[in-house]
């Protein structure tokens, strides 16, 4: 394992706090930035993050920053844990104050809405247009915060174009709890990590109607069967939906009760509207936004994405949680 990697974590949410934490156990130099204050003065303060990780005790030697060019200052990895919907304006106020050649590492889970693309895509567009080399890389897999936060067991990937940096990434994460593989495929580890989160929404919707098992496991068969289907048309290793940043990040997401989509999923099924179950669950809901991407991207490839698009529908109010099963029961007979 590298030692002594200066890092800066962009975002003190349960991710970005738990990995800060990771980071800092690891003996790497790390400072925290988040664009709310108030909530990094309750950090130093308490030693821990009670908004959003609470129960975990905070490294002292992490260094908060409200300033976001201070916390970058001779950052040689910067990982953003923001997300998604605002990882493309962090990332633009961010590149003024990088090093250069510093490793660019996202770690949340989305499509942004507006421009249908992935962490990834938006890193090339808005290098490209500023001028600047930054390699990328992507960190994801059944992980969630508060299990990380508690040195419990868990099985990541982190992929990049550049072997290279792969490895370095792999290097600076890794430990006896904390086990790291490496891959090349961006695109598809990303698609993984954002549309299970819609699979994990029907998942909690099912649950809040009542159904059981089979329901939830129709569900997540036939929604790694349709994430496949999209990655694989846009240029996804069909392989890597089968490992921990496919079908691993969709069994964790589906079945677990930290999984802010199925909570909220949970919500809806009970007849709460969208908003209000947005609301209750206090954190952003990153399914609600990649559904809508994930359905367009579907239209756009010519392709069939069935439970993405009931699940986008009753997001919109266009159909009830009864209507949509029903829209996916009743579809033409078909082959496996």
């Amino acid at each position: 394992m590298t030692i002594g990697e200066q890092v800066c974590v962009i975002g003190a949410g349960s991710w970005g706090s738990a990995l800060s934490n990771l980071l800092a156990g690891n003996g790497h130099d790390v400072n925290l930035w988040d664009r709310s204050a108030e909530l990094l003065t309750e950090i130093q303060a308490a030693h821990e993050n009670k908004k959003y990780l609470p129960g975990v005790p905070f490294a002292s030697s992490i260094h908060t920053y409200a300033v976001l060019p201070d916390a970058l200052s001779g950052a040689d990895i910067v990982v953003f844990a923001v997300p998604a919907q605002r990882f493309g304006e962090v990332l633009a106020a961010a590149l003024p104050h990088m090093k250069p050649e510093s490793i660019m590492v996202n770690v949340a889970k989305g499509i942004e809405q507006k421009s249908l693309q992935t962490p990834s895509q938006l890193s090339r567009q808005i290098t490209k247009e500023r001028g600047a080399r930054h390699p990328f890389a992507v960190l994801s897999g059944p992980s969630h915060a508060e299990e990380v936060g508690r040195g419990q067991p868990t099985t990541v990937v982190a992929a990049s174009e550049d072997e290279v940096v792969a490895e370095r990434i792999q290097d600076l994460f890794m430990n006896d709890r904390f086990r790291v593989y490496t891959g090349e495929d961006v695109l598809g580890l990303e698609l993984g990590g954002a549309l299970k989160n819609i699979i994990a929404l029907g998942a909690g919707i099912s649950d809040g109607m009542g159904f059981g098992d089979n329901t939830k496991a129709a569900l997540m068969t036939r929604g790694i069967a349709e994430m496949t289907r999209l990655g694989v048309r846009m240029g996804a290793t069909p392989a890597t939906f089968a490992g921990l940043g496919g079908i691993g990040d969709l069994i964790v997401t589906c079945t677990s009760m930290h999984s802010r989509n199925r909570r909220c999923g949970i919500l809806i099924g009970k007849g709460i509207p969208v908003a209000d179950a947005v609301a209750q669950i206090g954190m952003v809901v990153e399914g609600i936004y990649t559904a809508q991407a994930a359905y367009e991207l579907a239209q756009n490839c010519e392709i069939e994405m069935p439970i993405s698009e009931v699940i986008c529908k009753i997001i919109k109010g266009e159909a009830t949680p009864e209507a949509a099963l029903t829209t996916l029961m009743t579809r033409d007979r078909k082959q496996e």
